[in-house]
């Protein structure tokens, strides 16, 4: 087999104020050998202490098989200062805005609930190459996850996903840039994909929330001549509400991490990207987990890494935003504390293609055991006959979006006056007797810790 090794990252996204120790670092440069490679890591201030290297070191390496008849030039310096100024040209390229020489049709409307926004396109030799929205509502939280954005090419639906998870900021404005999703301070918010079509396409936005949204749509096309080799862009969506971290240990085959499903698809495509929008009601790290990727029905996961934030690009489940052409952190408000964080990565350049199916799956494994929201959505290309476990899920969208801890954990009293201690919400102490010994509650006006 010819092994083509892309690093899975992109270098230096925090700034630099944060601890050294607490930054990922990330590389996405063609390293490609014809027989073998080996990787070491060097470095002065790793050293053998007690029987083990210190500092610990988090590293993961992804590379790509080919068929043996691929031909590759292994990579060496004479190869790299030849293209010295390729790299630099597609660096600079990378961190630019996208320019399309297209057509846009744009459309905008107040569309009560229920109702939906269209654009239609009839024509062959297009595909679409941008789409913009811009959402106006009194809860625009709640309109960013309850307006859904559906499309469907050649008469079949294969995008159905909420318009904030699209574009890649949750359902709170988070801007954010990366080489296929863009959204601003004013709430623009724009998705660069190349999205081909035979004859027709529709993109339609629609209101499933019980109040008036209203949408400014654009739709841009480029030309494209559909070939054999041609799929169609997915994607889906849906979330994990109010899931525990931790199975009910009162049941049977009670397990502290499990695995959460992204997708599964059967039919030939590439996977191309996935996002999750998490809300954490904790001051616990959430992200734990490892991504477990199945391709085309092998029994241990070809891709399988050390953690959910090192999936995602960064390292230590720090909490700044950075934004780079493939990974994503709009906001980490929810890594140490209750709140949302938001991660995406898109693998265009590390995409894993499958010849019949494809389950993409993370553990849920939080450093707590609570209840959290967890949504997760998939980005992939199909060809036509294709089929997802994920559908469309009009009641989820519908639910009121957390954004405060006492959203999930209710500090009221049930029907026997009783509150559960973990709803229980601090407001403030009054009435503490300072002689009392360290642990003696006594004197504490307790209802002032319940809000009802």
């Amino acid at each position: 087999m010819e092994v083509y090794w892309r690093p899975n990252r992109w270098l230096h996204q925090f700034r630099p104020k944060t601890d050294y120790q607490q930054r990922g670092h990330n590389l996405y440069l063609p390293i490609p050998y014809s027989k073998h490679c080996k990787i070491t890591y060097e470095c002065d201030a790793v050293k053998f202490e007690n029987n083990s290297w210190r500092p610990s070191i988090y590293y993961n390496i992804n590379y790509r098989t080919y068929e043996k008849n691929i031909k590759v030039e292994s990579f060496n310096n004479e190869i790299l200062q030849k293209n010295k100024t390729l790299i630099e040209e597609t660096a600079k390229i990378l961190t630019s805005e996208t320019n399309f020489t297209h057509v846009s049709l744009n459309q905008s409307k107040s569309i009560n609930p229920a109702d939906s926004l269209k654009i239609n396109i009839d024509k062959k030799g297009l595909a679409i190459a941008e789409i913009g929205l811009k959402l106006t509502a009194e809860n625009l939280n709640q309109a960013l996850r309850s307006t859904v954005l559906s499309i469907s090419f050649d008469g079949k639906e294969t995008v159905w996903i909420p318009a904030g998870e699209f574009f890649g900021t949750g359902y709170q404005i988070n801007p954010s840039k990366t080489w296929n999703s863009r959204v601003d301070e004013n709430g623009r918010m724009t998705a660069s994909w190349i999205m081909p079509f035979k004859t027709s396409v529709q993109v339609n936005v629609i209101n499933f929330g019980d109040a008036p949204v209203v949408a400014e749509l654009g739709v841009s096309t480029i030309g494209y001549k559909w070939k054999k080799s041609s799929m169609y862009f997915c994607a889906s969506w849906h979330e994990y509400n109010q899931i525990n971290t931790a199975k009910n240990d009162s049941l049977e085959n009670h397990e502290w991490h499990f695995d959460v499903n992204y997708a599964d698809i059967t039919g030939q495509g590439v996977y191309v990207g996935d996002a999750i929008t998490v809300f954490n009601t904790v001051d616990a790290w959430w992200g734990e987990g490892d991504e477990k990727i199945f391709v085309d029905g092998e029994d241990f996961p070809s891709s399988i890494g050390t953690g959910t934030e090192d999936y995602y690009g960064y390292a230590w489940c720090r909490p700044e935003k950075f934004s780079h052409p493939f990974i994503a952190q709009p906001t980490g408000a929810g890594n140490f504390h209750p709140g949302m964080s938001v991660n995406m990565r898109y693998r265009l350049l590390d995409a894993i293609p499958f010849t019949n199916k494809i389950s993409s799956n993370i553990e849920m494994w939080h450093w707590e055991k609570a209840r959290i929201n967890f949504a997760m959505s998939a980005f992939w290309y199909a060809k036509q006959g294709f089929v997802v476990n994920i559908k469309p899920d009009i009641e989820s969208v519908k639910i009121p979006v957390a954004m405060h801890r006492t959203d999930i954990y209710k500090p009221i009293l049930d029907e026997t006056g009783k509150i559960e201690g973990e709803n229980i919400l601090s407001l403030k102490i009054l009435g503490v007797n300072k002689s009392a010994k360290p642990g003696n509650m006594a004197g504490i006006d307790w209802m002032q810790f319940i809000k009802q």
